[in-house]
């Protein structure tokens, strides 16, 4: 039954009284209270009136903006208080008085929290519990605060020092080279182990929460690792002390490097042909990467650096076109493509090569001769990539169809512009084109008969239940169905009775 209440939670057309109602059934143990609080025309009374109903949704209801600090008394609910104080709009005492909150989760969260008053701040860089401290030296935007938290004696505190990009450039160097810096006394392994200690990555420990292969010998070598990793994703942290890393033994420190768009030519050229494909992956994208390199990376061995290459926002589109023939990396718009100006698009078009109309055909702002042009052409995967675009006839789409017939029509379905009668016709198609069924079920113009047919495909069948245009006592009628998500998203359809609504609220819940 609380499926069906829950899908009538989110029902958009549910009556403000009946609101009121499914609020006075919530409770912790179902969805109801989410989808409540997720609704857009709840009140403030109504959303009160969740919260002393359901105090998990508090949080949830603050930071949609539907509670204010009026509304919350921090004693009573200190996890909605650090909900309001997490979005800017909670009050400065709050803070003050969750800084000395026994739980440390709670000083943890509050930690994060932006705006925090100075003294709070010092409490909590003086908190007894490290993983405070390191929350505060991860979140704050104060740059004398991580400063000084980056001489800490726990190598916790800072490895998320190393993370802020509030740290001040020269503090995040020396994190790197242990110039100046005071050596750490404590990591997270030697506080719990006896060193020197390596952790089975395979731990069967139910209370151990260390990362896997973290690992003390006095030099707390593991946090210093990732400290270091941090310091070289942290774009903050300076060039000259973050390249010499590109020849680093470590996979991990090398793959920081890859997505930071500062470094020195050479050192791009390096990770250009490091061994992990992984990193060259991560470096195709990179805005950084001129021509020249990303011509070589088009040669790459390693399919998923030849795709990750296809988003780059400038490779050529000669390249492009080649890698959308050779690494599947064409089945979306593309930035490049996006971006590509009219005489690019015209180009793009007009190729012979249907890999380069394929990549144009996904834009959906196409001027409608080259739209139509593309909407004729002989290639099935050109059509397809463009038969959602919007302004396309009844007679072309169903042109694509007959031309092309299974392998185009579930896109054809998606068009904006599908009339019902076409819709009908793909669901009569043969053979049937499973996902079609899907795509026809959730489009708007799809006719009652469309969506009857749809219910007869399992996997169509609950997106169908969800439409408004299917008729109100099928509606009903699916309240019972055996698939539970069918019968949830009929609770949620809009056309749904509202005598039903109200038999569902109060007499079956």
């Amino acid at each position: 039954m609380h499926h069906l209440l829950s899908g009538l939670a989110a029902n958009p057309a549910l009556p403000s009284e009946l609101v009121d109602r499914l609020i006075s059934l919530a409770d912790d143990d179902d969805d109801v209270a989410d989808d409540l609080a997720c609704r857009a025309d709840l009140s403030r009374a109504q959303a009160v009136a969740l919260v002393e109903r359901v105090e998990e949704s508090a949080m949830r209801l603050a930071y949609e903006g539907r509670l204010t600090a009026a509304d919350i008394d921090p004693v009573a609910r200190p996890d909605a208080a650090l909900a309001l104080l997490d979005r800017g709009a909670g009050r400065p005492e709050w803070a003050r008085l969750l800084a000395a909150d026994p739980i440390r989760e709670r000083r943890e969260k509050l930690a994060a929290c932006p705006g925090l008053p100075p003294d709070v701040v010092d409490a909590l860089a003086a908190d007894p519990d490290v993983r405070v401290v390191a929350e505060l030296a991860l979140w704050t935007t104060a740059p004398d605060v991580t400063a000084r938290l980056a001489t800490h004696p726990h190598a916790e505190v800072r490895r998320s020092v190393a993370a802020n990009e509030a740290t001040p450039p020269a503090t995040l160097a020396a994190l790197l080279t242990g110039a100046g810096q005071p050596a750490a006394r404590h990591c997270l392994v030697c506080d719990r182990e006896e060193i020197p200690f390596v952790h089975d990555p395979q731990c069967s420990r139910p209370d151990c929460d260390l990362p896997a292969g973290a690992s003390c010998d006095g030099s707390h070598e593991s946090t210093g690792h990732r400290t270091w990793e941090a310091a070289l994703r942290n774009p903050a942290t300076p060039v000259e002390s973050v390249a010499v890393f590109a020849d680093h033994p470590s996979m991990l420190l090398r793959w920081a490097l890859a997505i930071r768009q500062d470094l020195p030519r050479q050192a791009y050229v390096r990770l250009a042909a490091d061994p992990a494909p992984g990193i060259r992956a991560d470096l195709a994208e990179n805005p950084a990467l001129d021509e020249a390199l990303i011509r070589v990376m088009a040669d790459d061995r390693d399919p998923a650096v030849r795709r990750a290459l296809a988003h780059h926002p400038r490779v050529p589109l000669d390249v492009l076109t080649r890698l959308a023939g050779t690494a599947k990396a064409g089945n979306t718009l593309l930035p490049r493509i996006a971006a590509a100006s009219p005489a690019e698009i015209e180009d793009l078009a007009s190729s012979p090569d249907p890999a380069a109309r394929m990549l144009v055909a996904h834009r959906r702002d196409l001027p409608p001769g080259i739209r139509d042009r593309l909407a004729d052409d002989p290639d099935a995967k050109v059509v397809k990539a463009v038969a959602p675009h919007p302004g396309l006839s009844e007679a072309q789409l169903r042109a694509m169809v007959e031309r092309h017939g299974v392998r185009v029509l579930a896109k054809v379905a998606t068009n904006p512009d599908a009339t019902p009668a076409l819709l009908e016709e793909l669901t009569r198609h043969e053979p049937p084109v499973q996902k079609a069924f899907r795509e026809i079920a959730r489009h708007s113009a799809a006719p009652a008969a469309v969506l009857l047919a749809c219910l007869a495909d399992r996997q169509a069948r609950p997106i169908a239940a969800a439409h408004p245009a299917l008729p109100p006592p099928v509606i009903t009628e699916l309240l019972t169905d055996t698939d539970w998500q069918v019968a949830e998203a009929a609770a949620s359809n809009p056309s749904l009775p509202v005598a039903v609504m109200s038999d569902l609220a109060w007499h079956r819940a």
